[in-house]
């Protein structure tokens, strides 16, 4: 099975830049990696204001997909009123 460029990532979603770039250095401190943060702007979006921001989680501190650590990143996440879903 092909494994596509995604899968085994975590998304963490956050409504405000400035958590979700601070929410994804402490993650890079705990090991995660890369915890790349980008704009999430849905089609058709009217309001660049009320796009959400968005942790993308490949790995975790173990060296395996970032998915077995989901309940983890779902609880910091849930901390900055934001979720996460693994894909």
């Amino acid at each position: 099975m092909a494994a596509t460029g995604r899968e085994g990532t975590v998304l963490v979603t956050l409504s405000e830049r400035e958590d979700a770039e601070e929410l994804a250095e402490q993650l890079q401190d705990q090991g995660y990696e890369p915890c790349t943060v980008h704009r999430d702007m849905l089609a058709g979006e009217d309001d660049a204001e009320d796009v959400d921001w968005v942790i993308e989680v490949a790995t975790g501190p173990h060296g395996g997909p970032a998915t077995f650590d989901e309940p983890h990143l779902a609880v910091l996440a849930d901390d900055y009123g934001g979720y996460a879903t693994a894909q």
